[in-house]
């Protein structure tokens, strides 16, 4: 796809305002996304900082998670419990679009800033609250931090190996839930532009988690049970699996009909008459014998070269994915990097997933805490809007 790499090309978010009283990852990474497609994004962090900023130290001796999800955005310090600091915040808000937050439930409106109470006050504005499960019933008062959800979730109960249970090894959950607060954000300013009347939109690391689910559910609740752990294998599909070549090195095969089915025993196996076994005569039964089909392809990786054995997938037309470190991701050739600079130079930082006429090409930097409390004050003083608390 080609792309623009020109700054001053239109953006979908150009001349939307949103600001978020945010930390950690999943509401950073909502605004992160807003911030990418042109949005204006005003960061109210308490005077010691988004917590997400001391996490590490891995980023050129900045913290991975605060680079990645806070580039091109402004800090604002302020308490909104102080009446000089929530009149401000009001100012702002009446002229913000989208007002973003991911406190613990009930803090916001307790203060004077819950999201109902903000858009009956700016009917246009659009409040999106984050949350680890939900606002109402007991599970609302748990602490919801993202392997916890992983967990409650019943993700990490079928992730891992037969052995033991595996965490997925990022912060799934609150990623998801960024991104679906991203997409339930634009989804409300698509409704404003016909309704005129901003609207409330609120998600959970849990309900994200939980719709992942669906086919565990399904299969446990309908079926004849939810899948177990099966590792590097596919529960429902065979052959679906890593099998290690001469030197160890671990291919992932993906089989999904019996054309490839009939082709990867032909060419690959180098042994037609396994495709008219009737123990492998359908993804039923090859599932059913997967630990003899498992056995007979592992037999034959284990016989080859790396190179050999890509060389047969390929001419079986065989999917394949090498199980590959983070070091061989980073040289992957498939993987973007875009420019972002710091204090002390610069990193290059994985780019937007989403490729689009409005890239730049490169980020912008992340701000330090506080780095525009003056010029909002001063933008925002009580002359510049008549808004009081």
């Amino acid at each position: 796809m080609e792309t623009s790499l020109n700054h001053a090309a239109a953006r979908p978010m150009d001349g939307v305002t949103v600001v978020s009283i945010e930390q950690a990852l999943a509401a950073p990474l909502c605004t992160c996304r807003l911030a990418e497609m042109g949005a204006r994004v005003i960061k109210i962090e308490r005077a010691e900082g988004d917590f997400a900023r001391g996490y590490d130290d891995a980023a050129n001796g900045h913290s991975s998670y605060f680079v990645w999800t806070n580039r091109g955005k402004e800090s604002l310090v302020l308490d909104f419990k102080q009446p000089d600091d929530a009149a401000l915040l009001h100012r702002i808000l009446a002229q913000a679009d989208v007002f973003v937050q991911n406190l613990a439930p009930g803090a916001l409106a307790r203060a004077g800033f819950g999201g109902a109470t903000l858009r009956e006050r700016y009917p246009r504005l659009i409040t999106c609250d984050i949350t680890g499960y939900g606002t109402q019933g007991e599970a609302s008062k748990l602490k919801a931090y993202d392997l916890l959800v992983q967990c409650e979730s019943g993700l990490a109960g079928i992730s891992g190996a037969p052995e033991g249970y595996g965490r997925i090894g990022v912060s799934i959950c609150d990623i998801g839930a960024g991104l679906n607060a991203a997409i339930g954000v634009l989804s409300a300013l698509a409704l404003r532009e016909r309704t005129g009347q901003g609207t409330g939109v609120s998600v959970s690391l849990f309900d994200g988690a939980a719709d992942w689910m669906t086919i565990p559910y399904l299969h446990e609740v309908y079926g004849n049970g939810a899948p177990t752990r099966q590792g590097l294998k596919h529960p429902s599909i065979a052959p679906y699996g890593a099998f290690a070549t001469r030197e160890n090195c671990d291919i992932v095969i993906s089989i999904q009909n019996e054309r490839e089915w009939h082709a990867f025993c032909e060419v690959f196996l180098r042994r037609p008459d396994v495709a008219r076994d009737s123990r492998f005569a359908s993804n039923t039964e090859r599932v059913k014998n997967r630990a003899a089909l498992d056995s007979l392809i592992a037999s034959v990786f284990a016989e080859l070269d790396t190179t050999e054995a890509l060389a047969r997938l390929s001419a079986a037309n065989t999917a394949y994915g090498q199980v590959r470190s983070v070091a061989g991701m980073a040289t992957h050739p498939a993987l973007r990097t875009w420019p972002m600079p710091v204090d002390d130079g610069e990193l290059r930082m994985i780019a937007p997933p989403v490729q689009a006429s409005w890239d730049t090409g490169y980020f912008d930097r992340a701000p330090a805490i506080g780095e525009d409390s003056a010029s909002l004050r001063a933008e925002f003083g009580a002359s510049k809007t008549g808004v009081t608390a």
